[in-house]
């Protein structure tokens, strides 16, 4: 195909979007309310992941020091720890630091009455481990316990199980959403193309009766597809970037509360942003480009 044709046809795109503005504007809306549905799903589904995931790193387990452990070997089973591929983070508690932890959550009273315990600790030297991945918190804490001068491994091995349910869940549930929104999508978005070139089946069939090859039919329609693709996408971008930035403003008004809950780790939108461009837009493409090319070709065999 020449230069000159191919610019005849690109132009006769954006003149089709104008001529039939109607059905193009009803397509943009189809779309962009297509690409907002599953947008916010994938997301929503990324961010209780994350929360989900930040809530696990905050479970401790404590490994218990066997008592009389010399100095040397306390190091060496730190460094012992520090080597397991599951744990991220080793730190060690003296019994005095727990002494003092304990004190400053006592009454007057309660210091008077363990005033005696300062001179003679009971408390046992730690060290208080972090998990990266907590279903395998229970294959960690056998692989601890098997490590030499360690007394006793305390781990919220209840909690752990419930998380790792819940994360399972949430990631059948919101990968079953999203794959029903996307079907969804395509037929809506397949009935709305299709009644727009069904609108205009008599100008295709009047083209191809007159001699008009199929890709020369195809390529307006495409364009129209294209622009309308393209344009749905940006106001979809749009639309997420500003929800998405004002519920995570009023998620940050107190951190304090909604750190508990794992809230903090809501991921900022700027960090994901590019990606979450370029998927609106090659989404956006696809469905409504190919999908009005595909719909075109039922009314080309005349």
């Amino acid at each position: 195909m020449r230069l000159n044709s191919f610019k005849y046809l690109v132009k006769q795109g954006f003149a089709g979007l104008w001529f039939n503005r109607v059905n193009s504007f009803a397509s943009l809306c189809v779309i962009t309310i297509s690409l907002l549905m599953v947008g916010i799903s994938v997301l929503v589904s990324f961010n209780i992941t994350q929360m989900i995931g930040a809530i696990e790193k905050r479970n401790e387990v404590m490994v218990v020091i066997l008592d009389g452990t010399p100095d040397n070997n306390v190091d060496l089973l730190g460094e012992q720890l520090a080597q397991n591929p599951n744990i991220f983070e080793v730190n060690f508690y003296s019994r005095d630091e727990a002494l003092a932890g304990m004190q400053e959550t006592m009454t007057e009273d309660e210091k008077a009455y363990f005033a005696s315990y300062i001179h003679n600790n009971p408390l046992p030297d730690t060290y208080r481990v972090r998990v990266t991945d907590i279903s395998k918190l229970s294959e960690t804490v056998k692989q601890i316990q098997q490590l030499e001068f360690v007394e006793s491994v305390q781990a919220p091995n209840d909690f752990a199980s419930i998380l790792t349910g819940i994360r399972n869940v949430c990631a059948i549930l919101f990968s079953a959403i999203t794959v029903a929104l996307i079907i969804v999508c395509f037929v809506i978005i397949s009935n709305s193309t299709r009644a727009s070139v069904y609108a205009r089946r008599r100008e295709i069939s009047i083209m191809r009766y007159v001699g008009a090859s199929k890709s020369f039919i195809e390529i307006p329609f495409f364009v129209e597809g294209l622009v309308i693709g393209i344009v749905s996408s940006g106001i979809a971008f749009g639309l997420t970037w500003f929800a998405y930035t004002e519920i995570f403003k009023m998620l940050s008004t107190d951190a304090n509360v909604f750190s508990i809950f794992g809230l903090s780790a809501i991921i900022p939108f700027e960090s994901i942003a590019l990606k979450t461009g370029l998927a609106y837009l090659a989404f956006g493409i696809v469905l409504s480009a190919v999908g009005t090319v595909v719909s075109t070709r039922k009314h080309l065999n005349v």
